[in-house]
């Protein structure tokens, strides 16, 4: 069965010759098995009819806000939450600079800006326009939101000339969305631990010891591991997000021994823990049964909490895998790699609050991934696209294990318990040094210690 049985898909339409593709790109989709509603700006109408596109999709073509003079209007807002994914298929340079600034005079536009699916753009435009700096930039920005740029072809374009700017052929396109999907559920099955949000630390009934975590990176991290499959655990301070997922099972603490408690137990039987929640350091000695009243000065005695990460280190096994979070304001990195190596991490997600826009509170987030080999930094993104790269990431690493009776072959057997491994790190091209290297020596270390 395609992967795009079932799946509601929305296919927009702009003003270029290349619109004629657009048929050929319906009826590919119809055929995997998808729903395809069309969207079209007022000038997509010039070069292919409504009527070509509502007789392949039986379903009528959507192009203006209101279809009749009676109070009636098409929803772009009922679009957004419908669709499994948006096509927009040609996508002229006047709607990638549309989008890009968020200018809703159309309804593709305002559909668009509705979307809760991701969004594929499969440009079209003559060759001098798709290089051009402003198309360069647009197309850069459409990239930090989160979209998916299928990228023109090389040949000949309508204005005689040859060159990059040609709609890549819809059956392509249909590749690519189908090889989206496919990667969606790389984690089926794998059972995932994440922690999110801050702990409260009462002093008394009123008063707490807290911190500006929202949860909104933890949340987008559980989110992004249910859509592809996995099951999720997701311990969640005091926050005001929410999730509905089938994937998701939400566990609400308060306090950091309580955190402590739901993320130890539910480790043992977890693939994998992410721990992006800001857990507090401290926290009071003795709880006040009643409001303190203000009566001078007031010392307040506090100890360490208990040190979730490192406690999950500690007893992490070979086929575990543990993600953890810094949020540093000086001396970042090097913060970071002392706590990936004391915590026992397999990666670490560093933050900076001297990153505008990243942190607490905000939509978007500016990270560097660390791991013992290298630091990869990323730009500033919504957190729905940051948690994409943190999940991408985490797939890497687990993926390895998926192909090791094909890539690794053993220099010595059982002599003594000194067995030696070598992966042959041509089979996984994708993978990096620091992972090889990391997985050598799991695989090592588990072939010398375990009993046959």
């Amino acid at each position: 069965m395609s992967v795009l049985a079932g799946k509601h898909i929305v296919l927009g339409i702009t003003g270029s010759i290349a619109a004629y593709k657009a048929a050929v790109l319906a009826r590919l989709l119809i055929k995997e098995g998808a729903e395809v509603q069309v969207v079209m700006t007022p000038a997509g109408k010039e070069f292919i009819t409504p009527l070509t596109l509502s007789t392949l999709t039986q379903k009528p073509v959507i192009s203006e806000f209101f279809s009749r003079r009676d109070g009636s209007w098409n929803s772009h807002v009922e679009l957004g939450c419908w669709a499994d994914a948006m096509i927009i298929a040609p996508c002229t340079a006047a709607s990638i600079g549309k989008m890009a600034h968020g200018i809703a005079d159309n309804m593709l536009v305002t559909t668009y800006l509705s979307m809760k699916a991701p969004v594929f753009i499969a440009p079209a435009m003559d060759l001098d326009m798709y290089a051009h700096a402003s198309t360069q930039a647009n197309l850069s920005l459409l990239r930090s939101y989160g979209n998916h740029i299928i990228e023109p072809e090389t040949g000949f374009l309508a204005s005689g000339l040859e060159g990059k700017g040609r709609m890549e052929e819809p059956e392509k396109i249909v590749e690519a969305v189908s090889a989206f999907f496919s990667s969606q559920i790389d984690l089926l099955k794998k059972k995932i631990l994440i922690t999110a949000g801050p702990t409260y630390e009462y002093i008394d009934p009123v008063r707490f010891i807290g911190n500006l975590s929202t949860g909104k990176m933890g949340f987008a991290i559980a989110r992004e591991c249910a859509e592809r499959g996995a099951q999720v655990t997701l311990v969640a301070g005091p926050v005001n997000q929410t999730i509905n997922h089938p994937n998701v099972h939400r566990i609400d603490v308060t306090s950091a021994a309580e955190m402590f408690n739901a993320a130890t137990s539910e480790f043992v039987n977890s693939q994998v823990a992410i721990l992006s929640a800001a857990v507090a350091d401290f926290t009071p000695t003795v709880i006040a049964d009643q409001k303190i009243k203000r009566k001078g000065c007031m010392d307040l005695h506090l100890e360490p909490t208990k040190d979730i990460a490192a406690a999950l280190g500690s007893v992490k096994r070979t086929d575990q895998r543990l993600i953890g979070f810094a949020l540093e304001t000086t001396n970042e990195r090097e913060h970071a790699k002392d706590k990936l190596e004391r915590k026992n991490f397999d990666f670490i997600v560093l933050n900076s609050l001297r990153d505008k826009g990243a942190g607490f509170g905000y939509d978007t987030n500016k990270i560097t991934i660390i791991d013992k080999e290298s630091a990869t930094d990323y730009p500033l993104k919504s957190k729905q696209s940051v948690a994409k790269d943190i999940v991408d990431r985490l797939v890497k690493i687990i993926s390895i294990f998926l192909i090791l009776i094909i890539p690794f072959k053993t220099n010595a057997v059982a002599q003594e318990l000194n067995a030696n491994v070598v992966l042959n790190s041509a089979k996984v091209p994708s993978a990096e040094d620091g992972l090889i290297t990391q997985l050598e020596d799991d695989i090592r270390t588990f072939l010398n210690t375990t009993p046959f």
